[in-house]
């Protein structure tokens, strides 16, 4: 019986990527046994046949200048790590690759004029990293992406001009985005937002004289956060608030404002 590679302390058992255990003999068959010969990899270790991803990593690493060999290799994780080191010019080969960990690779890596072709890869993994990388002028083509954190990673990064095509977004956490970065007049246009996640946001960030509208809302913490910021009239509407909560903190920022006037 071939002797098996001993485990490490990694503690995973060498299992190559087709299932089979990584023995002596299949060491001696790989096409890169002269490295092992001369210390250069170490199954259980470092070994690019290797099911297991830090495996080849650290193959990888200490061999960058293989990787644009095994681009075409059959084990999506021998292809997606070799993709972080292989040269540039050889990456687009890879964009229409069937496995996505191997396509999110690549938008971390390809330059701009690939990344475009990319705005539309059926996995939303893939399209966030694109997100996040895209020039700033390329990201309203991903406006109207299906998926919400695609959406929320184009909220943080678009141009504040073309924040309000996001305002009324489906989804919360577009909004909330939205509402974090929104500049006036356009921010005031949020005061009715369905979410009171949201109008609390407004309420944070609203100029102070127009925290009038949030002092009658709905939703108690909202008016609890406009407390904290209002003046005049507004403050002492919330003075008299039917939760104690919020006149509490409209106590608190009447003795804040008094103290400060003298």
């Amino acid at each position: 019986m071939e002797a098996q590679v001993k485990l490490t302390a990694d503690d995973i058992p060498s299992i190559d990527w087709r299932g089979e255990p990584i023995t002596e003999a299949s060491c001696a068959g790989c096409v890169h046994a002269r490295l092992r010969a001369s210390g250069g990899c170490e199954p259980g270790r470092s070994c690019m046949q290797d099911a297991y991803a830090r495996r080849i990593d650290r193959f990888f690493r200490t061999w960058p200048e293989l990787a644009n060999e095994h681009l075409a290799h059959g084990y999506f994780e021998v292809r997606a790590i070799a993709a972080r080191h292989a040269e540039l010019f050889r990456l687009p080969a890879l964009l229409d690759d069937p496995d996505e960990t191997v396509r999110m690779q690549l938008a971390l890596r390809v330059p701009q004029r690939l990344l475009l072709r990319m705005i539309h890869d059926p996995h939303r993994e893939v399209r966030i990293r694109v997100a996040q990388r895209i020039e700033a002028t390329a990201l309203p083509s991903m406006l109207k992406d299906p998926d919400y954190q695609v959406r929320q990673t184009v909220a943080r990064r678009l141009p504040e001009a073309l924040l309000p095509l996001l305002m009324h977004d489906v989804d919360l956490q577009v909004r909330l985005e939205v509402a974090r970065r929104l500049q006036m007049p356009s921010l005031w246009r949020m005061v009715e937002d369905a979410a009171p996640e949201v109008r609390r946001i407004v309420a944070e960030r609203l100029p102070a004289p127009l925290l009038d509208a949030l002092a009658t809302d709905g939703d108690w913490t909202v008016r609890w956060e406009a407390a904290g910021r209002a003046l005049g009239h507004v403050l002492e509407r919330l003075l008299s608030d039917e939760e104690p909560e919020v006149r509490e903190r409209a106590a608190a920022r009447q003795a804040e404002l008094e103290c400060t006037h003298g």
